[in-house]
């Protein structure tokens, strides 16, 4: 099963909901994906948290509001049907209209408050998960293991914005890792934000110092799709070096025609 399916499918597999077979697929698919293990146990204590809210209960005045409109109905339909005609008839229609608009006030009132209060709550604990993630993407950052960086690095798919000290946590391991595919990675992820100028001038620096050419095509292709004249030296100077591979020097050319 792919990762989308499986995380699509994580609320009914802590649930129980679904087949035992396909809860079988899952835990064996989730017990080896590190990804799908960090959707799960974000949303176990999302639930979690959830679930430990303490129910909103209704404000005193609401009940005794709604039992004093009870109260007074059923006075009304036990009485004879009231003339129009007589004299301070006009004065009960108020009393009880008065009445029926402040239980419905209260009513209002109180629901809208109680939504205010749990859209502050869900907002507070996306806003938990959020930083929970990035600080998860910077201690990966350092792990000595290039798999787990390459990880941290793939977080950066859940985002739209980014903190700056992670953008600048993701350059520098583009710059400077030791690992090509770490590298790789890294420019792969930062093309998403590629309109930030730390990322930009990150690609630029990184065509003066990156020697794989798979890489090199990468910032490439990235810049000359942004329009970066900036660019257009560090690329000169990359089409003229003897060690450049052909098949660079090749996508170079077409970069330069692109944005000049």
């Amino acid at each position: 099963m792919e990762c989308e399916k499986i995380q699509n499918r994580i609320v009914d597999y802590i649930e129980n909901t679904m087949s035992k077979k396909e809860r079988m697929e899952m835990k064996t698919h989730v017990e080896t994906c590190n990804s799908c293990q960090g959707e799960m146990q974000q949303m176990q204590e999302f639930l979690s948290q959830v679930a430990n809210e303490d129910l909103e209960k209704p404000s005193e005045n609401l009940r005794l509001n709604f039992e004093k409109m009870l109260a007074e109905e059923k006075l009304l339909q036990q009485s004879k049907v009231v003339k129009l005609n007589p004299k301070g008839n006009w004065k009960m229609f108020l009393q009880i209209a008065a009445t029926v608009v402040l239980v419905l006030s209260s009513f209002f009132i109180g629901r809208y408050q109680n939504s205010e209060r749990h859209d502050a709550k869900v907002a507070k604990l996306e806003t938990e998960s959020l930083m929970n993630k990035q600080n998860t993407i910077l201690a990966l950052m350092n792990n000595q293991s290039a798999s787990k960086r390459i990880q941290g690095v793939e977080y950066l798919e859940e985002f739209t914005n980014l903190d700056p000290e992670i953008i600048e946590a993701i350059v520098k391991r583009m710059l400077n890792d030791e690992n090509t595919n770490v590298r790789l990675t890294a420019v792969n992820a930062l093309q998403g934000f590629i309109s930030s100028e730390k990322v930009k001038d990150g690609f630029i620096k990184a065509l003066d110092t990156e020697k794989d050419p798979a890489i090199q095509i990468a910032l490439i292709q990235s810049l000359a799709k942004i329009q970066a004249k900036k660019a257009l030296k560090p690329m000169q100077q990359l089409l003229e070096q003897e060690e450049t591979q052909p098949f660079v020097k090749k996508e170079i050319k077409i970069a330069l025609s692109n944005i000049i």
